[in-house]
């Protein structure tokens, strides 16, 4: 595919430039989350390789460019949590996770991977996997999703879930590419398929442990975007990006623990659905940014404003899998979160309502 883009990217030429010798020096790409939940980035020489984000250095950006600090204060630290190795400059590079911090040794209001990450280790021992999946949308140049006729809709949903075929499916190159992307990274995904919506897309990543779910997922998304810049197309992960009988964009969470995988671990599933249901408002305030929209009770989404939980029930706020059921053990879906939340928000509060909470956090809060 060729998006139709003033946006000049000629990879043919620039290849010329990733070949030549880096003479022994490693470029590093900071990654961190910023003020309105978006991926921001810059690159930092190094002088030798490195193998463990340990051996990597703190660094600054202008807190006040990204909406999360005041232009009279504006330097956020970043301090290295995750490395994985870089799919577009190859070699010794490298791609790195980061936390933000204050100058006062604080977290930055923005950072939840510090947060989760104490919940995580407080609960070690429940030994909690993950798996997200995350679904967005990919759109053109003008904002509208790519194959859809100008200013018109395509015909009705129903042959574009996992289709195959051209006017079923749209932009698989992308989605190949960042494939490829995520597994030479090393991230733990497990899969992808063609959602509902047509140019509609979905990728899985875990089963994770602990807070390796939101390390692998945001520096999948990170991958995304990326790629999509290669094409002149633009990914968004708003939930509900097309108003109408169109579905939404969720990014549901399938979450296990010892106990649940243990024989008739389906007792701790049942007993960790109620939990959810009895904080299901706080849990909502940190499931993404417009979810109403998309959880209308419609379009195999509950109501926003109720909690249920079923087996196989997709209209559910809460999917036991049949498979799960039948064994007696496994796993729960919960299928409210929305594809713009924050996975270390999602997996902290989780961790937080059913194995309980720790002195001084508070997860349950739309913003600190």
């Amino acid at each position: 595919m060729a998006a139709t883009s003033s946006t000049v990217s000629n990879t043919e030429n620039l290849m010329k430039y990733m070949k030549l010798d880096q003479r022994g020096s490693v470029l590093a790409e900071y990654i961190w989350i910023d003020g309105s939940n978006g991926v921001r980035t810059k690159t930092k020489t190094l002088s030798k390789p490195v193998k463990d984000y340990k051996e990597l250095p703190e660094w600054n950006f202008d807190g006040s460019s990204t909406g999360q600090a005041s232009s009279e204060n504006s330097d956020v630290y970043i301090r290295p949590c995750a490395i994985f190795p870089d799919p577009f400059r190859g070699g010794d590079n490298i791609l790195v996770m980061t936390e933000t911090w204050d100058p006062d040794g604080s977290p930055n209001k923005f950072n939840y991977r510090h947060e989760c990450e104490r919940l995580m280790e407080a609960h070690a021992k429940h030994e909690p996997w993950f798996g997200l999946e995350q679904e967005y949308t990919i759109l053109d140049a003008d904002g509208w999703p790519y194959g859809w006729p100008k200013g018109g809709y395509p015909a009705p949903q129903g042959p574009y879930y996992c289709g195959v075929g051209t006017g079923k499916v749209f932009c698989r190159d992308i989605v190949e590419a960042h494939y490829k992307a995520c597994l030479y990274a090393g991230l733990q995904i497990s899969g992808i398929n063609a959602e509902v919506m047509p140019s509609q897309w979905e990728f899985q990543i875990g089963p994770c442990e602990g807070i390796a779910l939101g390390d692998h997922l945001w520096v999948a998304r990170y991958l995304l975007y990326r790629v999509a810049e290669e094409f002149g197309a633009k990914i968004t992960i708003e939930p509900k990006p097309i108003k109408g009988n169109w579905n939404g964009t969720g990014l549901h969470t399938n979450v296990s623990t010892a106990e649940m995988r243990k024989e008739k671990g389906m007792k701790a599933i049942e007993e960790a659905c109620k939990k959810l249901g009895e904080r299901h408002e706080e849990h909502i305030l940190v499931y993404g940014e417009g979810n109403a929209e998309r959880m209308t009770g419609e379009h195999e989404t509950a109501s926003i404003d109720k909690f249920s939980y079923g087996v196989a029930d997709r209209g559910a706020s809460i999917r036991i899998p049949r498979q799960c059921a039948q064994e007696g053990k496994g796993y729960l879906e919960d299928r409210r979160p929305a594809s713009n939340a924050c996975p270390y928000r999602i997996t902290g509060i989780i961790m937080e309502t059913i194995f309980g909470g720790m002195e001084g956090l508070d997860l349950g809060k739309a913003e600190k």
